[in-house]
C-alpha cells in the first residue's frame, strides 16, 4: 500500500520538532559535562539531572490544561520563544564564566516545565495537522526524526562542541529553539476546541480542569489500560537504562572503546521501529500491533538476560529499542484517535504523567538491586515485568481491537 501524503503543515511540524530535539541532544549531555567541571560532588551533579525530571511529574496536567485552553500553535510557538531565551540567558552565563550549579539546576527546571505546556500542545496539535488514518505513520515518522537528530547528530556532536566553547552548545540550542518557533508560526491556524470541552477560566478552573483528563483518560477502559501498560514498561526500560553502561561493560564484555557504538545500535533499532510503525498499524491494526510490541519485547528483553557476549546482546537490545519506538508511536496515535479534540492536551499530559510516574522508582530498585545481587540480575527482573504487562494487557488489546478498530480502521488484506 502506498505511503501516506502528509502535508506541508505536517513538515513544517516535524521540522520544528526535530530542530528542538537536536537543541535538546546538545544541551543535556553538555549541562551534565558543565555541572562536573563546575564540582566534583556527586549530589550537586545529580540536582542538575533532577531538576529536568521533576517537572513532568509535578506540572504535566497543568500543562496539559493550558494547552487546551489557549491556541495551541501559538502556544508551541511562544513556549519555544521563552525556551529560547532561557537557554540563550545560560549561554550568556557560561560564556562570561557565571554560570554556577545553581543557575544550571534552574535552568533545567524552567526547560522542562516549559516542556510540558509544549508536548501536551505538540501531541495535541497533530490530529489537526493529518487525517486519522494517517497518525500511526505521522507518530512515527516524528519519533524516527528525532531520534536522528538526537541519537546520531546531536548526542556525539555535543562533547565536541563543548570542548570547543562550554558555551557553544547552549547557543545553537537557544538557535534551534527559535528556529522551531518560526517553523511553527508557519503553521495554518488550528480549529478552537468546542466551548464545553475548554478549561473554565480562572486559576481554579484550570485546576480542575487539568484534572478533568484524567477522570477521562480513567473512564476509557483501553486507554487506561494502555497507560498503565506503559508505565510498566517503564518501570523496567528505565530500570535496564539505569544500569545498562555497567551490564554492558561486565555482563556483555562489551570493550569500553566498542561501548558507543554497542549504544548507537539501539538508536539504529529505534530508527528501523518508528519508521516501521505506520506500516504495522496499516497491516495489523493499532491495537493488535501493540499486543505484539509487548510480546516481541518481552522475549527481546528474555534474549537480552540470556545473552552474554556483546553481539547477540546489543541485537537483542535493538530488537527491544524498535520495540519501544513503535509503541510509543501507536500509544500515541490511538489516543490522539479516541479522545475529544478540546480534551487532547489534557488527556495526553495525563497519559503521559501516568506513564512516566514509574520511571524514577524503576531506575532506583535496578540500583539499589544492582549494589546487592550484581546488575545481570536486573535483566530477568526486567523481562519478567514485561511478560507480567504483556499478560496483563492482552486481553484488553484484543477486546478493545475488537470494540474500536474494527469498526473505525478496517485492516487491509495482505
Amino acid at each position: 500500500m502506498t505511503a501516506p501524503v502528509l502535508g506541508r503543515d505536517y513538515r513544517l511540524l516535524w521540522s520544528a520538532a526535530v530542530s528542538s530535539r537536536f537543541g535538546d541532544a546538545l544541551r543535556t549531555p553538555a549541562l551534565a559535562l558543565l555541572a562536573a567541571t563546575l564540582t566534583r560532588d556527586p549530589r550537586a551533579v545529580a540536582a542538575v539531572t533532577v531538576a529536568g525530571q521533576l517537572p513532568p511529574l509535578l506540572l504535566g496536567l497543568l500543562g496539559g490544561a493550558y494547552a487546551d485552553r489557549w491556541d495551541r500553535r501559538r502556544t508551541m510557538a511562544v513556549v519555544d520563544g521563552l525556551r529560547a531565551a532561557v537557554v540563550a540567558a545560560l549561554a550568556g552565563l557560561v560564556a562570561t564564566g557565571r554560570a554556577g550549579v545553581t543557575a544550571l539546576a534552574v535552568a533545567a527546571f524552567l526547560l522542562a516545565a516549559l516542556g510540558t505546556v509544549f508536548d501536551a500542545a505538540s501531541f495535541a496539535v497533530l490530529p489537526s495537522v493529518v487525517p486519522p488514518a494517517a497518525l500511526p505513520a505521522a507518530n512515527g515518522r516524528l519519533q524516527a526524526g528525532t531520534a536522528l537528530a538526537g541519537g546520531f547528530l546531536g548526542a556525539p556532536l555535543a562533547g565536541v562542541l563543548f570542548a570547543i566553547s562550554a558555551a557553544l552548545p547552549f547557543t545553537l540550542d537557544a538557535l534551534s529553539f527559535a528556529a522551531a518557533a518560526l517553523l511553527v508560526l508557519a503553521l495554518r491556524p488550528t480549529p478552537a476546541p468546542e466551548q464545553g470541552q475548554r478549561p473554565t477560566p480562572g486559576r481554579a478552573g484550570v485546576w480542575r480542569e487539568a484534572w478533568a483528563g484524567v477522570r477521562w483518560l480513567r473512564r476509557d477502559r483501553v486507554l487506561w489500560r494502555v497507560t498503565l501498560a506503559t508505565a510498566g514498561s517503564n518501570l523496567a526500560i528505565s530500570g535496564v537504562m539505569a544500569v545498562l553502561v555497567l551490564y554492558a561493560l561486565t555482563v556483555l564484555r562489551v570493550p569500553p572503546a566498542a561501548y558507543g557504538l554497542f549504544a548507537a545500535g539501539a538508536v539504529v533499532g529505534g530508527l528501523v521501529g518508528a519508521l516501521g510503525a505506520g506500516r504495522l498499524a496499516a497491516r495489523f491494526g493499532t491495537l493488535p500491533a501493540l499486543r505484539g510490541v509487548l510480546l516481541a519485547q518481552t522475549l527481546a528483553l528474555a534474549g537480552f538476560a540470556v545473552a552474554r557476549h556483546p553481539v547477540p546482546g546489543g541485537l537483542a537490545l535493538a530488537c527491544f529499542a524498535a520495540g519501544t519506538t513503535v509503541w510509543n508511536s501507536l500509544w500515541s496515535a490511538y489516543g490522539q484517535r479516541q479522545v475529544p479534540a478540546g480534551l487532547l492536551g489534557r488527556v495526553g499530559a495525563a497519559q503521559r504523567t501516568v506513564g512516566l510516574v514509574s520511571a524514577p522508582v524503576g531506575a532506583a530498585l535496578a540500583g539499589f538491586a544492582g549494589q546487592a545481587y550484581g546488575v545481570a540480575p536486573v535483566g530477568w527482573a526486567a523481562a519478567g515485568v514485561f511478560a507480567l504487562v504483556t499478560a496483563g494487557a492482552w486481553r484488553t488489546l484484543r477486546e478493545g481491537a475488537t470494540r474500536t478498530e474494527r469498526r473505525t480502521e478496517p485492516v487491509p488484506r495482505p
